[in-house]
């Protein structure tokens, strides 16, 4: 048993929204929003395979999340110094200018970060848990942890709900529908299924997934993607995350908590 807690420890609003299964589809939206920046999306598209690995990509992908959140600090800062590395030897080209930049921009980087903690957040407060606007900034604040592993300075990142808003409009008129993230959506939207299961009803239930995703975006994200920006979207997707994070919350977590989570249970001597 330690005493080390990681970097932010079962107390933290982290431990609480990261426990909650929808973040899961907050990953997914937070690959949505990722897509309207033209360089963001410009960058996975020429260094990334994950369209011939899509699950492959997820399992990485995830795994570095729930170690950040769940490891031991020197487990956290392991996996984000390997991040730092891979970022530093990669570099795209902006179709638009045709420029070469870095994809260690720290403009992408603080893009990446915020959509992605952001849409963690909302899913999981759509899906039913309940948070203080105090502990909603909290959340916020804490992340700026992991925002520092990418190599991000924490004091440029926005570590509020105001603040991500006020960045978010910031950045509205930098975002569009490129051909890259058009392409990304749908790809998103029906990736394809291993084992042969796209010819049964789990293409369904994942299409269900990517439809709540959507529809949990800004309204501005989602009239970018040409959608529907109505109120009336809000509120049945608002209504469909709340049975589906009721549905999800019913499955007794020993069947869905990720290693890195039962491993720090384990290390702090905590019950779920």
């Amino acid at each position: 048993m330690s005493d080390d807690q990681g970097l932010f420890g079962p107390d933290s609003v982290t431990w609480r929204v990261h426990r909650e299964p929808m973040v899961t589809v907050g990953g997914l939206r937070s690959l949505y929003l990722q897509a309207l920046h033209p360089r963001a999306v410009a960058g996975v598209e020429q260094n990334s395979r994950y369209r011939q690995d899509p699950w492959g990509r997820l399992a990485r992908t995830s795994t570095y999340v729930t170690t950040v959140i769940y490891g031991t600090t020197e487990e956290a800062e392991r996996a984000g110094k390997r991040v730092r590395a891979l970022h530093a030897r990669m570099t795209a080209v902006d179709r638009r200018t045709g420029e070469r930049f870095r994809v260690d921009e720290p403009e992408l980087l603080r893009w990446v970060h915020v959509t992605e903690v952001e849409s963690f957040l909302t899913a999981v407060v759509r899906g039913g848990l309940r948070l203080t606007p105090q502990e909603a900034d909290e959340y916020f604040r804490e992340q700026t942890r992991t925002a520092a592993l990418v190599g991000l300075d924490p004091a440029t990142v926005p570590d509020s709900v105001a603040a991500v808003e006020a960045y978010y409009e910031r950045m509205r008129p930098s975002l569009e529908l490129t051909a890259d993230s058009a392409a990304t959506g749908i790809f998103l939207t029906v990736p394809p299924l291993p084992y042969g299961l796209g010819l049964t009803p789990v293409r369904g239930a994942q299409f269900g997934v990517s439809a709540l995703a959507i529809g949990l975006l800004p309204t501005w994200a989602r009239r970018l993607y040409g959608l529907p920006g109505l109120p009336a979207t809000d509120l049945v997707t608002s209504m469909n995350a709340r049975v589906m994070g009721r549905l999800l919350r019913s499955v007794p977590i020993e069947w869905i908590e990720s290693p890195a989570r039962k491993r720090a249970m384990q290390r702090l001597g905590r019950r779920n």
